[in-house]
């Protein structure tokens, strides 16, 4: 007797933050065994889409599973679709809608048309829930400019975390002979990672705020006898080398704005895998992790830098905050702001969305105290470590799922194999010869 069959359209096979989301979600389906899972994979701008390793068994489940033609011989019973909600396609007898979610206080209003096109949909973080239930915008009729009604989700939305596979991210002390030699060229023993894009925006208003984690840090440490390092594992849209200069670019524009003797800064750019990733988090001369982020749908290389047992520093706003206890995590607080045109891509821009920026004085005296007073926060974050381990894994995101399943997604009638009987031979007897009377020409 068949599964119900169930599509994924999703970026499955990119170098991105939603490609690994993709990826745990389609394993996440195969693991509990319930569908018969196709996979249609799509682009995710102009990210690399050289993520599945045929070789590697963890990716050859999915790799099995990709079609190459989105053509089906029958409707899905489950269609899920990973993308931004303005694209997601209802093709199915049930469809489920999965996003990232957004980083601001507004979403755009075709992005909850996208949603209402959903039998349910699914978010990373109990930020970005309530940001698209909260968010409702006027229905004008044309013609008369009255307002006729009002736009806002109406289907279920349900938060599903994003899974870490402590199989991969974990405390460990070994390293690759090609990371070790990278990280001899850093000279400072205590150094801060940053780990995340470089997206568009002025100083102060790309999302990430990396340039003002900068220019912050630059202020806190220069003319210091004894200054740590900041690392940065960053990159723009992609990993050319145009991409590298102009990272480059963007830090030598902020150290000639900050006079004195400055720290250090390391660039690390290019495609890590996750192993790697892993390594890098867990390097003795990593000592805190640090992202002052304007907003979050659920900050990602957060949740995977608490595994290796270091402090981590971050913005006390948005989706991050739900696996970065105040009580563990140094959070930093600060206030609301107006998003910047020139911030996001015209058709995701809303007028009058906010998002959140620290305080970057109280930023400067933290990464101070952090510096010189470093064993006054390691055991929080060994216990973060341990609670994110058993709260956070991608086991504990599997189970999620099926419970959300178990909910939402209906029961399919079942394909039933008809059994006919077996037919006999019928044996045919030869027609009896008929005489007919001889005619007589008239």
């Amino acid at each position: 007797m068949s599964k119900p069959l169930c599509l994924v359209t999703a970026p499955v096979a990119t170098r991105s933050g939603y490609g690994a989301h993709s990826r745990d979600i389609c394993r996440a389906l195969i693991k509990l065994d319930r569908y018969d899972v196709k996979i249609w994979p799509v682009r995710w701008g102009n990210t690399p889409q050289n993520a599945l390793i045929q070789n590697d068994p963890n990716d050859k489940v999915i790799v099995d599973r990709l079609l190459t033609d989105p053509n089906l011989s029958r409707q899905p019973d489950l269609h899920i679709h990973i993308v931004i909600p303005n694209e997601f396609q209802a093709f199915a007898k049930y469809n489920i809608g999965i996003t990232a979610g957004l980083e601001s206080t507004v979403c755009p209003a075709k992005w909850l048309e996208g949603m209402n096109r959903m039998s349910m949909n699914i978010v990373p973080s109990n930020f970005v829930k309530n940001v698209m239930e909260k968010t409702v915008f006027d229905i004008q009729d044309e013609k008369t400019k009255q307002t006729k009604g009002e736009l806002k989700c109406n289907t279920p939305i349900e938060v599903l975390f994003e899974g870490t596979d402590t199989g991969i991210y974990k405390k460990t002390n070994e390293f690759s002979k090609e990371l070790v030699d990278e990280m001899k060229n850093v000279e400072e023993s205590f150094n801060f990672l940053f780990v995340g894009h470089w997206l568009q925006g002025g100083i102060g208003k790309d999302r990430k705020d990396v340039a003002m984690m900068l220019k912050v840090f630059f202020e806190t440490f220069k003319n210091q006898k004894r200054k740590p390092g900041l690392i940065l594992k960053t990159s723009g849209a992609g990993f050319s080398i145009l991409d590298r200069e102009d990272i480059l670019h963007k830090i030598e524009n902020i150290k000639e704005a900050v006079k004195g003797e400055l720290p250090n800064v390391y660039l690390l750019h290019g495609d890590f895998t996750d192993e790697e990733m892993n390594e890098l988090y867990n390097h003795p001369k990593v000592k805190v992790h640090i992202n002052i982020t304007h907003g979050e749908g659920f900050g990602r290389p957060l949740l995977e830098a608490t595994t290796s047992e270091k402090p981590v520093m971050a913005s006390n706003w948005s989706g991050h905050v739900d696996f970065l206890s105040k009580d563990l995590a140094i959070l930093i607080d600060g206030t609301m702001v107006d998003v910047d045109k020139n911030s996001f891509p015209e058709d995701m821009y809303v007028d009058a969305a906010q998002w959140f920026t620290v305080n970057y004085q109280r930023t400067s005296a933290i990464m101070k105290d952090v510096f010189l007073n470093y064993r006054n926060y390691t055991l929080n974050a060994k216990k973060l470590a341990i609670i994110n381990k058993a709260k956070f894994s991608l086991d504990s995101m599997t189970k999620k799922l099926g419970k959300i399943l178990d909910e939402y997604v209906p029961e399919f009638p079942k394909e039933v194999e008809l059994k006919l009987p077996k037919l006999k031979k019928v044996t045919t007897t030869k027609a009896p010869k008929i005489k007919l009377p001889k005619l007589k020409k008239v």
